[in-house]
């Protein structure tokens, strides 16, 4: 073997927060070492949370004996470009291991109602899981998760008054919409709604999370802004429909969010309302919205499928009730749900 042969196989490795391949990303180290059928070698990412480190170590090792030869051994090392973007003396924001916002380019794609579902997943696989609803101006959670009626109270802990956020489910959550009347418009401007959203990050209880996911408003925002300012978060995942309308629209949120001075990872893309089946026709699909739109745009843009979601009234009544789908154990949409925890649990 030579080091030019490992950098065109690495050439068709992708890391999947750009759609780049690893040498156009620059994230092969100048550290090659060959010894037989034995290499060795550096991949840099970004940050020393990268959600993709170990599918991009899987798939480079998987590339070498692909393009190589198949008795490769590859000893892969990995650096990172910033260890640690927040002061050492700073105390971080919020204690999760994973902080993903859940995104949507446009309204109506039953963002919330992934988001809802996925966090009961998640808690259900024995994940400690926090939920922030972002969505200042219509917060859906409380109903979602019927607490309409809770209002959150204060905590004293180490000498600050902290609010303790609403368990439901096994699933923490915060929302605007414990604390302002169900009936009442929520009419702030762009500071107002970033400050509130900062208060129920900084000033509450949540203790340590495996998760902290955030439903977020619809398209670009002042809000989508301060959470990327004020939070180191691990990644995005984008909720669309497969009609084109709504694609176009994920295609914006997904290169904002790999925008330079954004930098924010694609976790992966869940395409909901992918088919509908009618209860008496169960072998049936009938593709409303166009099929198989939001997987044609994932393997575009070079980024996770984490999942498809059929059109289902039970999900629609089931959120409508304040009890998710996902609380039903025999439930096949439950299923598809707790596949999606688990593939991003995974990645």
């Amino acid at each position: 073997m030579y080091p030019q042969q490992i950098i065109d196989a690495l050439r068709h490795v992708r890391y999947p927060g750009t759609g780049k391949d690893l040498i156009e990303s620059g994230m092969l180290e100048d550290d090659i070492r060959i010894s037989g059928f034995e290499v060795s070698f550096s991949l840099i990412f970004q940050k020393d949370n990268d959600p993709f480190i170990k599918s991009v170590v899987k798939a480079s090792e998987a590339a070498l004996q692909t393009y190589i030869d198949p008795n490769v051994t590859a000893h892969i090392h990995t650096k990172y470009r910033v260890e640690n973007p927040k002061s050492k003396e700073e105390s971080p924001k919020i204690a999760a291991k994973h902080i993903l916002a859940i995104h949507s380019g446009k309204g109506g794609v039953g963002k919330s109602t992934v988001t809802a579902n996925l966090a009961v997943a998640l808690a259900q696989a024995s994940y400690r899981v926090g939920l922030l609803d972002a969505d200042i101006h219509g917060p859906s959670m409380p109903k979602m998760f019927h607490t309409e009626d809770c209002r959150p109270y204060s905590v004293e802990e180490n000498g600050r008054t902290l609010i303790e956020p609403i368990e439901q489910y096994g699933v923490k959550m915060l929302s605007i919409g414990f604390f302002v009347s169900p009936e009442q418009a929520v009419i702030w401007r762009g500071g107002m709604a970033s400050n509130a959203i900062k208060q129920l990050i900084e000033d509450a209880h949540w203790g340590a999370l495996d998760y902290f996911l955030i439903d977020l408003p619809p398209g670009t925002s002042d809000i989508h802004l301060t959470l990327i300012a004020e939070l180191h978060l691990t990644g995005v995942i984008v909720v669309t429909t497969p009609q084109p309308v709504a694609l176009v629209d994920a295609r914006k949120g997904v290169e904002m969010f790999r925008n330079e001075k954004v930098n924010v990872p694609v976790a992966g893309l869940i395409e909901n309302m992918a088919w509908f089946t009618p209860a008496e026709l169960p072998e049936n699909k009938y593709y409303i919205f166009g099929k198989d739109g939001g997987k044609a745009l994932a393997e575009e843009l070079h980024i996770p499928l984490l999942g498809q979601i059929p059109l289902v009234q039970s999900i629609r009544e089931s959120g409508d009730e304040g009890t998710p789908i996902t609380l039903q154990s025999g439930h096949p949409a439950a299923a598809i749900f707790a596949e999606i925890a688990r593939r991003l649990a995974d990645n």
